[in-house]
């Protein structure tokens, strides 16, 4: 089925016509109604409790008038920018839910998608389809979800799909790692510092993937980058590991040629935790946000410890 409109909720609220481009819902509850449907679009909503979640500040009564009003403000719109009626909402006299089946494509449910084909796989164990679809799920990733939104349930499904997007590029470095293909990881790598730059762990395996690729200034490069951003962010220096593998590449005790590729009794370890990892991953991220730069940033565990428990050598 061709889709006819195209939806993306990364970074903006944009809707998309196959033909005809870019179609504009300009009324902000009218926005934040479809918005709030799509993000829940695997579960039907009650009428009354959409009302009180989305305008609580409201009488009850107000409530609903406003959630009919606004949901004849979406149907007219999904309806005028398709050029026909496109049945994208299912709606009763109580219940709210999103058609999945309706001819129109959403960035967030193919980013979703390709998060749980991979969920529970290791990096270096991905398939060729799944790193391809994990790497085409991380591109539709432009930026946070409907960000300048500052609504309670966007701010936690923001955090959750931000930590989604750290995770598949974690995945994806550890791909490109097993594969020897450095630039490619470091090209990951670095997608995940734009995204959070005090992510220590991150620095860490971009010292390695440098180093492996036979630049060593690059790899030395990479540290400063991590001292700045800790000091910049956090208000705290790099930890040990982190000091121990700069100074095994200072004073050249790292060497080049598979530095830092794990063995095949690791992998296989690594294999068993992968799991636990990426649940403790997507937490433990969360949480460091709530931590500040006033907090103690040495609260929170750093999962990436066991494989960068030794300096290279």
């Amino acid at each position: 089925m061709t889709a006819l409109l195209h939806l993306h909720l990364f970074q903006r609220f944009d809707v998309v016509h196959a033909a005809q481009g870019a179609v504009d819902l300009t009324t902000q509850r009218a926005q934040e109604l479809l918005c709030y449907l799509l993000v829940h679009r695997g579960r039907a909503h009650h009428r009354e409790a959409l009302a009180d979640h989305l305008w609580a500040d409201g009488a009850a009564a107000g409530s609903k008038k406003n959630l009919r009003h606004v949901l004849w403000q979406v149907n007219r719109f999904l309806a005028q920018a398709a050029g026909c009626d496109m049945d994208i909402l299912h709606v009763d006299k109580e219940w709210i839910q999103v058609n999945r089946d309706a001819a129109f494509w959403l960035d967030l449910a193919e980013f979703e998608a390709a998060y749980q084909c991979a969920k529970g796989v290791q990096g270096q164990a991905l398939s060729p389809a799944q790193a391809k679809r994990l790497d085409a799920a991380v591109a539709l990733y432009r930026g946070q979800l409907l960000e300048g939104w500052y609504q309670d349930w966007c701010l936690t499904e923001r955090a959750r799909l931000h930590n989604i997007y750290l995770l598949m590029l974690d995945k994806l470095l550890r791909h490109a790692e097993a594969r020897q293909d450095y630039e490619a990881g470091i090209h990951y790598g670095a997608l995940a510092l734009r995204s959070d730059p005090a992510r220590e762990s991150t620095h860490r395996r971009l010292m390695r993937l440098h180093l492996q690729a036979g630049h060593r200034s690059a790899a030395l490069e990479q540290y400063e980058r991590c001292v700045a951003a800790l000091r910049d962010e956090l208000d705290v220096a790099p930890d040990q590991t982190t000091q121990a593998l700069h100074a095994a590449i200072r004073g050249g005790r790292a060497n080049h040629a598979g530095a830092g590729l794990p063995s095949v009794h690791l992998l296989r370890q690594v294999g068993e935790l992968q799991a636990t990892i990426d649940a403790l991953q997507a937490q433990l991220d969360g949480l460091r946000g709530l931590i500040g730069p006033t907090g103690d940033a040495r609260q929170y565990v750093d999962v990436d410890a066991g494989e960068d428990a030794a300096p290279l050598h």
